[in-house]
Parts: structure tokens; C-alpha cells; sequence
């Protein structure tokens, strides 16, 4: 009874599984889909993440697939490059100061070939929780066709839509934003087209802001839309609307695009008994500064060891503490980032924008605000 379940085989149950089997547990992963997902989604890999991963023995692997991005930009639609900040500053502070720009789904194969390397670790296909039954020492996973399998714990990564944390009726108490996301990638190189183009790039605007960034395959461009319109009509207005961030003179080479809606949500508690929640499954925001699965993976470690401690009281704190960070800082980060990209009052645009370029030309400053972004700052404090 000493294996450890996890729902889910994205990049926040696969690192939990990892984490767990390299600290001598027995764990299965039961996952709803028949495989690993293929879709892109998260693409940034913050510098703790870096060295979690490292930690795990997978970082080189991921390097070998993603683009390292030393830099990143804050850009205007009218002003063009407003500031670059150098993640070079943090060298004091992390063995990688920079962004590793690498899709999730490039990460996952990884994690899995190396989780099963390990003895008494299983993944299984086509097992979707559906249940969660639990007693004293024991949970057991119940699947919708019946299915059961008995552990000592069980980790809900199972995504936004979470079964687990249905099953354990935790409310997901939020907000949902009002435009939906845009999400086009692209077969144009934009490096030659835009001056002072960085990997990752946050261009503000109070309409027609965007995210510009790039991938090891391609260019990826964000953009908000407007609700209540069909998603085909916002679709068929995607290249005209590429062309106003450039025109070279023909359509841009559009490789696919796709909408979603976007949530600022956390679960009520992310322990219930013998279960605990991470990632989309504890808590969701918008994408703008790559904070999500970030810190999913760091739920996921989190645990991880204090699961492999056999002490209540520290799961317990673990749960609290990423419960914590989740509110105070991804929460809070993640929508201010939101908040300032569509600021439309042309004062406060302009003194934030001012600010910007004063931070990138102060060393100082700069590190203050990379602890901060990278997500150091909210994992350990760090000297002045």
C-alpha cells in the first residue's frame, strides 16, 4: 500500500511521478487519453523550473529540443521596443538565467522514458478517473468503467477540468475573462521585421495588445478577442489582424491558429484526506508571463518531497504553501501582467512604460524585477 497514484500524464503529473520514483516510491499514473498529448500549449520554462527539471536528470534532453532566450521585450504597438531585460543579471541567483523556450509536448516523452527506467512505475493509458473513495491510510481511484486501484496518496493533475477534483467536490472559485485567447502559429521568420525582436515578446497596446514569441519550430502570435462573436468569424479575420502587427507585403504563411477561453481560478484547498491538487487541477490564469505550468511543476516537486517523508504535517504545509504562492503570486502576477498589456488610460500606459525602460537600464532594478518574473521570488528569498 506504499505506491503512490497521480491523474494525470501532463508535464506537472509526469514530474510529480519522476520526482516521487526518484525518491524510491512505487508509483502509477493513470491517464484518461490514450497517449501523451501532442498539442503545443505551454512553451517557456522559467529558470527554477530549469533546475527542478535538472534535479530530475531530464534538463539536458529538454535543452537538446528548446531555444534558450537570454533576453525578453517589452514592446507598443506605436513606440515599437520599449525595454529588453537581460535575464544575464540573475547569473548570481540561478545556474540558468535565461528562458528555455521549449513546447510541453516535447518535455512529456521525456519524463515518461525516464519515470519508466524506474521499478514498480507504470503509466496507464485510457484510465480516466471518474471516483475517489478513502479511508484511513488508503485512497482508491475509481474509473468510469469501474475500474478501481488502491495507493497511500493520490496527486490530481488532471488538468482544469479536473475528475479528481470534482470527485472530491473542492470549488474552483474565479473569474473568467471576458475576451477569449487567439493563439496563431506561424510559418514566417518575424526577426527581420520587427527591430529589436527578442524570443519572448509582450507588446502592449489598450486594443490590440499581443505576445509575439518564438518556438524551436515557429513563431507563435497571441492575440485577445472579443466576446460574443463565433470563433469562425474571429478566425477569418486572423490574417487581417496579423497584418497590422506587420505588412510584408503579403499574408503571413499560417500554420494553424485555435481560441480558448481564459480563467483566473484556485481550488478551494489543494489537499482533501489522501489527495492533493496541482497544476490546472488547483489552479488556472492567463498565459501572459508563463507562470502556469511553471508552477505546476513546482506543486509537483513540492510534493513530491514531502510525500516521500511519510509526514502528515509536512504534506499538509506543502498544500498550504503552493496554495499560498498560487493566490499571492501567480494569481496576482498574472493578472496585473493582463491588466497592464490593455491599459487604455494614456497616463498610467506612459508612466508604466517609462518605468519599463528605467528598469532595463538599471541592473539593479532589473534583478528585482527578473527574481520576480522568473518565479525565484516566490520559491525562496533572495539576498538584496
Amino acid at each position: 500500500m506504499n505506491r503512490i497514484l497521480v491523474a494525470g500524464a501532463g508535464p506537472v503529473g509526469l514530474t510529480a511521478a519522476l520526482a516521487l520514483a526518484r525518491r524510491g516510491r512505487r508509483v502509477t499514473v493513470l491517464e484518461a487519453g490514450d497517449a501523451l498529448a501532442g498539442q503545443s500549449r505551454a512553451s517557456t520554462f522559467h529558470p527554477p523550473t530549469l533546475e527542478m527539471l535538472d534535479d530530475l536528470g531530464v534538463a539536458g534532453e529538454l535543452h537538446e529540443r528548446g531555444l534558450v532566450s537570454p533576453t525578453f521585450a517589452y514592446r507598443d504597438r506605436r513606440a515599437g521596443l520599449v525595454a529588453l531585460l537581460d535575464l544575464a543579471v540573475l547569473a548570481g541567483d540561478t545556474r540558468y538565467p535565461y528562458r528555455l523556450q521549449c513546447e510541453q509536448s516535447k518535455l512529456t516523452p521525456i519524463l515518461l522514458d525516464h519515470l519508466l527506467r524506474h521499478d514498480g512505475c507504470e503509466v496507464h493509458f485510457g484510465w480516466p478517473v471518474a471516483g475517489i473513495a478513502q479511508e484511513p491510510g488508503r485512497v482508491t481511484a475509481i474509473a468510469a468503467d469501474g475500474r478501481t486501484l488502491d495507493g497511500r496518496w493520490l496527486i490530481g493533475a488532471d488538468g482544469a477540468h479536473s475528475a479528481t477534483r470534482r470527485a472530491l467536490a473542492v470549488d474552483f472559485a474565479g473569474i473568467t475573462y471576458p475576451e477569449r485567447f487567439l493563439v496563431a502559429s506561424v510559418h514566417d521568420e518575424l526577426t527581420g521585421w520587427l527591430d529589436g525582436l527578442a524570443a519572448v515578446n509582450y507588446v502592449y497596446d489598450p486594443v490590440e495588445w499581443c505576445v509575439l514569441l518564438r518556438t524551436p519550430d515557429r513563431w507563435r502570435v497571441l492575440l485577445p478577442t472579443p466576446d460574443g462573436t463565433p470563433d469562425s468569424a474571429e478566425l477569418e479575420r486572423l490574417p487581417a489582424r496579423l497584418l497590422t502587427i506587420h505588412d510584408p507585403g503579403r499574408p503571413w504563411r499560417i500554420a494553424h491558429a485555435g481560441m480558448y477561453r481564459v480563467h483566473q481560478r484556485v481550488a478551494a484547498t489543494f489537499r482533501a484526506g489522501r489527495v492533493l491538487l496541482a497544476g490546472d487541477a488547483a489552479h488556472v490564469n492567463n498565459p501572459l508571463g508563463g507562470l502556469g505550468m511553471n508552477s505546476g511543476i513546482h506543486d509537483a516537486v513540492a510534493y513530491a518531497k514531502a510525500l516521500a517523508g511519510d509526514d502528515d504535517a509536512a504534506v499538509t504545509a506543502a498544500a498550504a504553501e503552493r496554495r499560498r504562492i498560487a493566490l499571492e503570486y501567480v494569481q496576482s502576477v498574472s493578472h496585473q501582467n493582463y491588466e497592464r498589456m490593455r491599459d487604455a488610460d494614456p497616463a498610467a500606459r506612459a508612466a508604466h512604460l517609462e518605468t519599463l525602460r528605467a528598469t532595463a537600464a538599471d541592473p539593479a532594478r532589473a534583478r528585482a524585477a527578473l527574481l520576480k518574473s522568473s518565479m525565484i521570488a516566490s520559491l525562496r528569498p533572495v539576498a538584496a
